[in-house]
């Protein structure tokens, strides 16, 4: 798949589920959301990126402890959402920008921060989105990346994997703590800290969210079915196809 065709697929896949992402539990909640609003505590006058913002709900979490917040995402109805749910909430730091993650709209040196949250592992090329973001970034400035994880071990990682893109045929990749690491590395960033933690997924919500056909559902449940007993244990499997997944958050800075 080209990078162009890719991103169509994102927006195609997104842009009729602007809503319910707005209103998806898993997204607008979680302890992730309390660790970034702390972490960003103090950052009274930055101006922070959200790299894949979705229906937005990093960016409001942290709104009220920054300057300014540009929620970026690939989907314009996406950004709509942003949008509306902004001006509901009264949160006039907040304004919205449409474009890819490996091509970023921006001069050099703009942003004190740089955030995304469950949106790489749609990106089609992270070390580009990474060098991106080290690009845009000033000169100290901090990079959070938030996302689900690959267990790395093979057997486990294939899994997960399969179950993604059964689900989201945008999905590209979940990466482990150890590709994260190489990544920003890479990058030019240097990494500060990575943290993880266990996120569960209800079933019926995770496919609904993405419209996932039924066929595909019924494919993921035959898949589940059939997993060896060390993934169900892994994944905490349960009998109506909830499963339980790593997710890390990886904090990185660009060289002062």
């Amino acid at each position: 798949m080209t990078t162009q065709s890719h991103h169509d697929n994102v927006e195609k896949q997104f842009g009729s589920q602007a809503n319910a992402y707005l209103n998806s539990a898993v997204h607008a909640s979680g302890r992730d959301l309390q660790q970034l609003r702390a972490r960003l505590a103090g950052f009274d006058h930055a101006h922070v990126l959200d790299m894949g913002c979705g229906a937005g709900h990093a960016s409001f979490a942290i709104a009220g402890e920054v300057a300014r917040v540009t929620a970026y995402d690939l989907s314009a109805q996406m950004l709509e959402v942003v949008a509306g749910a902004a001006r509901d909430k009264g949160l006039n730091n907040v304004d919205t920008q449409q474009g890819y993650a490996e091509a970023l709209p921006f001069a050099d040196e703009t942003f004190d921060v740089v955030i995304s949250r469950y949106s790489a592992h749609h990106w089609h090329d992270v070390g580009k989105a990474l060098r991106e973001v080290q690009r845009v970034l000033k000169p100290g400035g901090v990079v959070i990346i938030m996302d689900v994880m690959s267990p790395g071990h093979p057997v486990r990682d294939i899994w997960l994997q399969t179950v993604e893109a059964l689900r989201d045929t945008s999905h590209v990749r979940n990466y482990s703590s150890g590709e994260w690491l190489s990544m920003m590395t890479e990058s030019g960033v240097i990494t500060r800290t990575l943290t993880t933690d266990r996120l569960v997924l209800e079933f019926a919500s995770w496919v609904a969210r993405m419209r996932t056909p039924q066929m595909l559902c019924d494919a993921i449940r035959l898949y589940q079915d059939s997993a060896s007993r060390e993934v169900k244990e892994y994944f905490e499997l349960q009998p109506d196809g909830s499963f339980t997944s790593d997710i890390v958050m990886v904090e990185g800075q660009k060289a002062a």
